[in-house]
């Protein structure tokens, strides 16, 4: 496995694997290669999880605590599961009815105290990861290097719940053969140097963060900056755009993953510095070259792209999903179309079905759920993985995502709305932090929009109904909106961790009246169109 490659060179290597910031942005805290190996080596020796291979749950916060947990599970063999802490109890305990270990930082100990005894199967025992003395033990003692049980190729080294929709996560298991390809591949194509120093800015609980924030980082030799333990992540708030970018000139990134609410947070402040005549990159991210800034998720407004570059900040979007071990394609360096998710990476082949539906085969393909889900992805007898994304594939091999298969609005007069373009141009609007639009069973299309604090309603009605006049077709434009200041339980209940509508929710909140929606009043310089109330077809 290219990790444990890697990582066996490092073992003694007094470089910083873990950076730890403070609220100053100042290192609080560094764990070294020689350190951090250690203490997962003394880990796993502790646990005896290369002899035993039990299922362990990992709950923890983006922490050293986790770096050397997920290192000493991964090495083992053990199978990791990654709880992530905003989960309610009911959620984390549908991941875990295997579990007969879970390890804790204190954020996991005090999530676990919150949930009580509905979360962790009988007998699990809950075990803390102390660094110090870990460390402490590795150095008096040096535990073996674990034989290599990721040989095997159908082993199961991870389940990763899906960030779904639905209020029910998937758990998708996951190869060490499969996600060992994919890294293989990454590492291929990422600039030299690029993970030198890479922000974690998302929640470690998702796999693309442990694929970029530690696999990679290994790969590099690089060091992983985390943030203050108490700070919000990227996507477990409404207000962790804005807020994490306080961080981002002491960290001095040369790499990180943002999301498509970062990126529009990144160009607003680009277009104020450079207003003021400063340096962009240098203000942002304390350096002179702008970081490797890689996106996925959901997908990014061209314009907010072409604004980046103005500046010279360069954000590559990607395309991946569980069911692949994560990164199915990605626009890399020299080889970018701005309005795609990039050209798949070399162990992975993509083709459309009848459809448009874009269907994935590679090496790195998950072995399965450990549930049934009517939401799960199918793969067929030929090998080949029905992602539900609908998209088209370019000449030159670039992929193009144009909506989710499941998510196409009908409405009832019978006119289809892809719903993610819409979104994408309404997230334009600065004071927008999360948006979703559903319309099926309606005559016109409704939207959701949790907004900045301080933004003033009636303003934001009147941006959004001109922003919809000026860029969409009748047919796309919201006509009526719930519009509402911004906050995380809203965000939580109504949006997962990557910013994706949990549409379903919304409908339903909609309809019984959670969610008022009112009309939204045409621009002043154009006629109003017939009023269209909710319909009680919704529910239907």
């Amino acid at each position: 496995m290219l990790v444990a490659e890697r990582l066996s060179r490092l073992a003694d290597d007094g470089r910083a694997l873990v950076e730890a910031l403070d609220h100053d942005g100042r290192p609080r805290a560094v764990l070294s290669y020689r350190d951090g190996v250690g203490a997962a080596r003394a880990l796993a020796a502790r646990l005896r999880l290369a002899a035993t291979r039990p299922v362990v749950g990992v709950l923890t916060g983006n922490t050293a605590e986790f770096v050397v947990a997920d290192l000493a599970l991964l090495l083992s063999g053990a199978v990791e599961v990654p709880v992530p802490l905003a989960f309610s109890a009911e959620q984390a305990a549908s991941l875990l009815p295997e579990a007969t270990l879970c390890l804790v930082d204190e954020a996991g100990r005090q999530r676990l105290a919150e949930w009580g005894d509905r979360v962790l199967p009988a007998g699990c025992r809950v075990v803390p990861v102390d660094l110090a003395d870990l460390v402490a033990e590795a150095a008096v003692a040096p535990p073996p290097w674990p034989d290599a049980p990721w040989r095997d190729e159908q082993a199961i080294c991870k389940v990763v719940h899906t960030s779904g929709t639905t209020s029910h996560p998937k758990g998708v298991r996951i190869r060490g053969a499969g996600l060992d390809a994919l890294l293989r591949s990454l590492d291929r194509v990422m600039p030299a140097g690029a993970y030198a120093r890479y922000l974690s800015l998302v929640p470690f609980s998702l796999l693309i963060e442990q694929v970029a924030a530690i696999y990679l980082v290994v790969c590099h030799g690089g060091t992983v900056m985390l943030l203050p333990p108490d700070e919000p992540l990227v996507g477990t708030s409404s207000f962790a755009a804005g807020a994490v970018l306080r961080y981002t000139p002491a960290a001095r990134p040369t790499a990180l993953v943002a999301t498509p609410a970062l990126a529009e947070e990144l160009a607003d402040r680009a277009d104020r510095i450079a207003a003021q005549g400063r340096p962009v990159a240098r203000e942002l991210f304390g350096r002179d070259a702008a970081p490797l800034i890689c996106c996925g998720g959901a997908p990014v407004d061209a314009g907010t792209l072409h604004r980046l570059d103005r500046h010279g900040l360069t954000v590559y979007e990607g395309y991946g999903l569980s069911e692949n071990s994560s990164t199915v394609s990605w626009n890399r360096p020299g080889n970018r179309r701005i309005g795609t998710v990039g050209q798949p990476l070399d162990h992975v082949e993509v083709r459309l079905a009848d459809d448009g539906e874009l269907l994935v085969r590679s090496s790195s393909l998950f072995a399965g759920y450990t549930g049934t889900d009517p939401s799960a992805c199918l793969v067929d007898p030929d090998g080949w993985l029905h992602t539900g994304d609908l998209a088209e594939i370019e000449e030159t091999g670039h992929i193009r995502i144009v909506g989710r298969k499941k998510n196409v609005i009908v409405t009832s007069a019978g006119r289809n709305v892809a719903p993610e373009w819409v979104e994408a141009q309404y997230a334009t609007l600065p004071f927008v932090r999360a948006g979703a639009v559903v319309g099926d069973g309606m005559q016109t299309l409704h939207g959701l929009f949790l907004v900045a604090a301080g933004t003033d309603e009636a303003a934001a009605r009147r941006e959004l109904a001109a922003l919809g006049a000026e860029r969409l077709s009748a047919v796309e434009r919201v006509s009526a909106a719930c519009v509402l200041p911004a906050g995380d339980d809203l965000y939580g209940r109504y949006f997962t961790v990557t910013g994706r509508p949990r549409r379903d929710e919304i409908r339903a909140a909609i309809a019984d009246g959670r969610l008022p929606c009112r009309p939204l009043d045409p621009p002043a310089d154009r006629p109003a169109s017939t009023p269209t109330p909710f319909e009680t077809t919704l529910g239907r």
